[in-house]
């Protein structure tokens, strides 16, 4: 009954339609003769990302029955390390004629089956090598491939949308090279992006009625906490854990004190180990609710062991979680370290005596402000950048701001360029 009930999944597949989608910056490559592993956060986007490459293939001609996508997530997908090979007996009967090394294989949220690794290695090693696989818990993948794949993969990460990926949902055609220079559009753009700031760039909301935004980042939120965490990882005490996930969303671009958390709860006598709360932490970064951000130092085993900021894995979901007291700033720099992540760059961040955002590679500085209005908060940004530009041997530094642009000089020596954080997601830096 499993292996028809597969046949049925198969070939449901091969003689439906494939939903309409907008299509995604990233591309996967076909035949590179390595397993393609796409993680990244829950409804980030990567089963759409697969069918963007299932239609690819199509386009070029290859047959529709060549293509197998199986979503794991599935309820009627009830299977087990043992039971997975009914997979290519199913699709073996079902089309005999086949050759299956010339197939392509899509498994969608493959880590729902404990032990998948091993099925996909000999699907690679003995099937086909054209195996496309995804997951929304980035260390139980990565500890897997590290052992049973290794050498074998190619790993990619799907965050939610871009800047420029989010106007393409929103049917807005901006022209980064022209549109700036003009007025109207200009002014649309930042109606937009002050959208992206707030809601975030999960696609789904992206393209909800603005009163169901916020009820869905909660439900995502919620998701997350207790399938995505409480549910894989065995966390009883879900009050703490929500009551955890809560704080270090409320620390979001600061420095995390786990310890301070800690004392927090025990003052309410509540006991929990702080070791609980460390492992709390790692759960919520494979699990793609945050993302941790080291402290740059010299030393690489300092900067693993120091304090992290935290960020989260979309500003959508601070807005949904939280109120923000300290208002747009914080989701401003939130967006900023997101888009940073993607360019797949060294990053680090800085603090000595004075504190500075992110630091690109080593050599360049960067401090996100909202606005240099205000003298105090403009002097502490300042004296950041500046500290950090010293310390680096640096000769130039960037503020990135919500609508400010500017180039001055520092000390005589250091050149400051603000420019807005729009462009800078549209173009980078000049």
């Amino acid at each position: 009954m499993v292996k028809d009930t597969l046949k049925s999944i198969i070939y449901e597949f091969h003689t439906g339609k494939l939903p309409d989608l907008i299509e995604r910056d990233l591309e996967l490559p076909f035949g590179s003769g390595k397993i393609i592993s796409v993680v990244g956060p829950r409804r980030a986007g990567k089963t759409y990302l697969l069918f963007q490459h299932v239609k690819d293939l199509l386009r070029r001609g290859i047959d529709v029955r060549r293509v197998l996508y199986l979503n794991f997530e599935d309820e009627r997908m009830d299977l087990d390390v043992h039971s997975l090979d009914l997979i290519l007996q199913a699709y073996r009967e079902l089309y005999p004629d086949l050759d299956l090394a010339d197939c392509y294989f899509f498994l969608d949220e493959v880590q729902n089956v404990a032990g998948w690794e091993k099925f996909v290695r000999r699907l690679y090693d003995s099937v086909s090598r054209n195996v496309f696989i995804t997951g929304s818990n980035s260390r139980l993948l990565s500890r897997e491939i590290a052992t049973a794949l290794r050498g074998r993969t190619v790993n990619y990460e799907l965050l939610p949308l871009s800047f420029r990926e989010f106007l393409r949902f929103k049917g807005f055609d901006f022209d980064p090279e022209r549109d700036f220079y003009s007025s109207p559009r200009r002014a649309r753009v930042m109606q937009v992006f002050r959208e992206y700031l707030e809601f975030g760039g999960f696609p789904e909301v992206a393209l909800l009625k603005e009163e169901l935004k916020v009820r869905t980042l909660q439900e995502y939120f919620e998701v997350m906490l207790y399938r995505d965490i409480a549910e894989r990882y065995q966390v009883r005490d879900t009050l703490v854990l929500k009551y955890f996930l809560k704080r270090v969303a409320e620390n979001s671009g600061k420095f995390l004190s786990v310890h301070k958390i800690y004392n927090e709860l025990r003052s309410q006598g509540i006991k929990v180990g702080k070791d609980t709360l460390y492992a709390y932490l790692d759960f919520a970064e494979s699990a793609y609710f945050v993302k941790l951000l080291r402290k740059h130092y010299r030393s690489l085993v300092k900067s693993e062991l120091a304090e992290k900021k935290v960020y989260l894995i979309d500003t959508g979901l601070l807005r949904g979680i939280r109120f923000l007291q300290e208002g747009a700033g914080v989701l401003l720099e939130n967006a900023v370290f997101l888009e940073l992540l993607r360019s797949s760059r060294e990053l680090v961040c800085f603090k000595e005596q004075k504190e500075c955002d992110f630091i690109l590679d080593g050599k360049v500085a960067i401090q996100v402000c909202f606005s240099l209005g205000n003298k105090e908060v403009a002097k502490r940004e300042l004296a950041g950048l500046k500290e950090a530009c010293r310390v680096l041997g640096l000769k130039e530094g960037y503020i990135l701001s919500f609508d400010e642009r500017g180039e001055f000089k520092l000390d005589g020596n250091i050149t400051v360029r603000v420019i807005p954080a729009c462009e800078f997601f549209l173009r980078g830096f000049p």
